[in-house]
C-alpha cells in the first residue's frame, strides 16, 4: 500500500450506471479516507475514468463530470480497477469494446478488477471471466449463464473474491464489498468507519442472506425462501423436491403452501416465473429464443413457444413484434 496516498482506487462508472452501488462504494471509500470527516484522502484515495472525457450519465439520469481517460491513466499508480455495470446487460455487454485495450493491459499488470452489478457482462463479453467464479445480480443469472457457460455464478453471495478478478452483486451490497476490501489494507476498524454516518446497521458477510428476499409478500419463511431458490435458478438445476429439501419440508407440504397462498402448484408457480422472465427478455433484448430457452430450461424452442402462446394468446415473435 502507498505510504501517501493510501489504497488507490480507479473508478469507471458505465454509461447509464446505477447510481446506489456507485455512491455507495465511493461515500464508504471517502469515510474510511481520514481521521475525520474531512474527504481528505489519506488512507485511501480514488480517480474516476471513463472511455471518453465529459458527462456519464446515469440510468436515474444525474450526469456526472469526468476529465480523465485510459491514455492519460499510470495503471502503476492504482492498486483497484472498479467497474460499474449499466443498467441492462446489453448496455453493458455494448461498452466492452470501449474498454478493451485498457482491461486487457490492466489484467496484464495483475491489477485487481472489481466489477459490480452489471459490469460483469463487460468483462465477460471480452473472456476475461472464462473459468472464473462470480457473483451476478439474482435477476440476471439465467440470462448470464445461459451467454457465458465458461463463467462459474455463485448463488446467494453479495459478492466474491477469486484471485485478481472482484465481482458484486450491487446495490447496496457495493458497501460491503468496499469494507472487505479496506480491511485488508487499513484494518477492520477504519474499513467500517462512517458506517454509522451512512445509517448502516451492519457490515455484512459475503455469505448473507437477503432478509427482504425471505420475508417478502407471503409472510411466511417457507414459502419466501422457495420463492427467493426459484428466482435465482429458473434454468431449473434443481428440482422441486430439491427446493423442498432445501428449506426443510416434503415436496407435499411445499405444494400445500402454495396451493394455500397462491392457489397453485409449486411447478407451475415455477413455470410462470420461467415464463414472465422469457417475455421481459423477448422485449427488452435481441437474443434469438434457442438462448432464452436455455435460460429457463428448456431444451425444446417449439414447447417454449406452445407454453408462451397458451399464457400469453401470442407466439414469441408475436410479443417481440408487438408486446403487451
Amino acid at each position: 500500500m502507498n505510504d501517501e496516498n493510501g489504497v488507490r482506487f480507479l473508478l469507471i462508472p458505465l454509461n447509464n450506471f446505477n447510481m446506489l452501488p456507485f455512491g455507495g462504494f465511493l461515500d464508504k471509500l471517502r469515510f474510511s479516507a481520514d481521521e475525520a470527516d474531512n474527504s481528505q484522502q489519506r488512507y485511501c484515495s480514488w480517480k474516476i475514468l471513463s472511455h471518453t472525457k465529459g458527462l456519464v450519465v446515469s440510468s436515474s439520469g444525474i450526469p456526472i463530470n469526468v476529465d480523465l481517460e485510459p491514455s492519460e491513466v499510470q495503471l502503476a499508480n492504482f492498486d483497484y480497477v472498479v467497474f460499474f455495470g449499466s443498467r441492462t446487460a446489453i448496455e453493458s455487454q455494448q461498452q466492452a469494446a470501449c474498454y478493451r485495450s485498457f482491461i486487457r493491459t490492466v489484467a496484464a499488470k495483475r491489477i485487481p478488477i472489481v466489477s459490480i452489478d452489471n459490469a460483469c457482462f463487460t468483462l465477460a463479453e471480452l473472456g476475461l471471466l472464462d473459468r472464473h467464479q462470480v457473483v451476478v445480480h439474482w435477476r440476471h443469472h439465467s440470462e448470464f449463464k445461459a451467454t457465458y457457460p465458461k463463467v462459474v455464478v455463485k448463488d446467494e453471495q453479495l459478492y466474491h473474491f477469486d484471485r485478481k478478478l472482484i465481482s458484486c452483486t450491487g446495490g447496496s451490497a457495493a458497501i460491503d464489498l468496499a469494507v472487505a476490501i479496506l480491511q485488508n489494507h487499513v484494518g477492520q476498524t477504519r474499513a467500517e468507519k462512517g458506517l454509522a454516518d451512512m445509517l448502516v446497521d451492519e457490515n455484512r458477510s459475503m455469505q448473507h442472506r437477503l432478509k427482504s428476499s425471505e420475508q417478502g409478500l407471503y409472510r411466511n419463511r417457507h414459502m419466501d425462501r422457495a420463492v427467493s431458490l426459484m428466482q435465482e435458478n429458473l434454468e431449473q438445476t434443481i428440482t422441486v423436491e430439491q427446493v423442498a429439501s432445501l428449506i426443510g419440508i416434503s415436496r407435499r407440504q411445499l405444494d400445500r403452501l402454495f396451493q394455500q397462498k397462491l392457489g397453485v402448484s409449486a411447478r407451475h408457480y415455477w413455470q410462470e416465473l420461467r415464463l414472465q422472465h422469457v417475455y421481459w427478455r423477448l422485449t427488452h433484448s435481441g437474443h434469438d429464443l434457442a438462448q432464452l430457452a436455455d435460460e429457463v430450461g428448456v431444451r425444446d424452442t417449439s414447447y417454449l413457444c406452445k407454453i408462451f402462446k397458451k399464457r400469453f394468446g401470442m407466439t414469441p415473435g408475436q410479443c417481440r413484434r408487438d408486446p403487451i
